[in-house]
């Protein structure tokens, strides 16, 4: 998909709900995923980012085996 041709989306929320369900379907919780409260700054002239958070390491290696599932490898 070519992003410049994205219409921005100020109204994150629904994508981190999908994302969040997305990941608890794997069994996968990222505690911090939210959005990135620097991106929501006045002077910041852009569509606010996603924070995928931290996780430990086995959180890690479930979200990378599922990605590769998910790719066919």
């Amino acid at each position: 998909m070519d992003d410049s041709q994205v219409i921005p989306d100020h109204d994150i929320g629904p994508a981190i709900d999908a994302l969040r369900a997305a990941l608890t379907a794997h069994g996968i919780t990222l505690p911090s995923l939210g959005v990135d409260p620097l991106t929501l700054a006045w002077w910041a002239p852009r569509t606010p980012l996603v924070a995928l958070g931290n996780c430990n390491a086995a959180t890690a290696r479930r979200l990378a085996e599922a990605l590769r599932t998910a790719a066919g490898g």
